[in-house]
């Protein structure tokens, strides 16, 4: 009896071992498009190893020439004197700090809410003029912000939000792009769940909530990494004009265009400005992967 069972699981082996897809390349072929690879990601991640390096050299190491990729004697002074640089001005350093944050937080939180909302509307029902506001928006995708600063800034100016947080915030919720990336996503959500959810009780909000943000969380995080990206690093000089209401980034531009002596201060302002928009993308891309591979949903 042990015997014919042996047989079976060896016949069982072999069978799996036919149906098993096999790669049509070789090994060389293999060889050369992982050398490819690694020369990408080493292409990649070089200016962030640069730029940290830069950041810890002494001024000696900065001005060596030929440059050097990696700081032979690392130090914190350049971040030390940056420190002290901002604490000499009358607007205290954490003020900038707070400018920054509550706009990225404020800004990237009502576009995810309001950028959500209107796609799951566009993407989930049909109503008259439902189409042509999606194609004002695909069209909208086109034209940069330099081309509608001046529209803008009119606009900003009527509504009295010159020199105020809302200057920036208020358009940063209307941006197309989160929008457009959330109702792609959408159209992929079967419509059977959403139907099945209003069966059992739901209303509208708990559908949105419950079922449908759950399952689009791979849009909506990477929509968080541009939005943040983009309101961290905004400068805000044309809308806002009071030293009070300055953006971090901005502040931090003010010291980096000290001149030769402040070379080193300026590398280590390069390092600041990145460095959360770095952070936040390593974190929310671990989650996209992992998101992604379990939500293979299907009508």
């Amino acid at each position: 009896m042990s015997k014919k069972i042996k047989e079976e699981k060896v016949t069982q082996h072999k069978l799996i071992k036919l149906k098993r897809r096999k790669p049509n390349r070789s090994r060389v072929g293999d060889f050369f498009i992982y050398i490819f690879l690694l020369l990408m990601a080493v292409a990649m991640i070089f200016p962030l190893v640069y730029a940290i390096n830069s950041a810890l050299k002494p001024l000696d190491e900065l001005f060596m020439f030929p440059p050097k990729i990696f700081a032979q004697n690392p130090t914190f002074d350049n971040f030390s004197d940056l420190f002290v640089t901002m604490s000499k001005s009358w607007v205290t350093f954490t003020r900038y700090i707070f400018n920054t944050v509550f706009i990225t937080v404020v800004g990237t939180a009502g576009h995810l809410i309001i950028a959500s909302m209107g796609a799951f509307v566009i993407a989930k029902y049909d109503f008259p003029g439902g189409k042509t506001f999606f194609n004002i928006v695909v069209t909208a995708l086109m034209f940069t912000g330099y081309v509608t600063q001046i529209p803008n800034y009119l606009i900003i100016n009527a509504l009295g939000w010159i020199d105020t947080y809302w200057s920036i915030i208020i358009p940063a919720f209307a941006l197309p792009m989160g929008f457009f990336l959330m109702k792609q996503f959408m159209e992929g959500l079967p419509m059977s769940l959403i139907e099945a959810a209003k069966i059992d009780g739901a209303n509208e909000w708990k559908v949105f909530m419950g079922i449908v943000m759950p399952n689009v969380k791979p849009a909506w995080l990477t929509m968080i990494i541009y939005s943040v990206q983009g309101l961290w690093n905004n400068r805000a000089s044309m809308y806002i004009y009071s030293e009070e209401r300055k953006t971090l980034v901005y502040a931090l531009q003010q010291v980096q265009s000290g001149g030769i002596a402040r070379t080193g201060q300026a590398a280590a302002v390069s390092v600041i400005v990145m460095i959360v928009p770095v952070v936040i993308f390593i974190f929310s891309e671990s989650q996209i992967l992992e998101t992604m591979a379990s939500s293979g949903l299907k009508d």
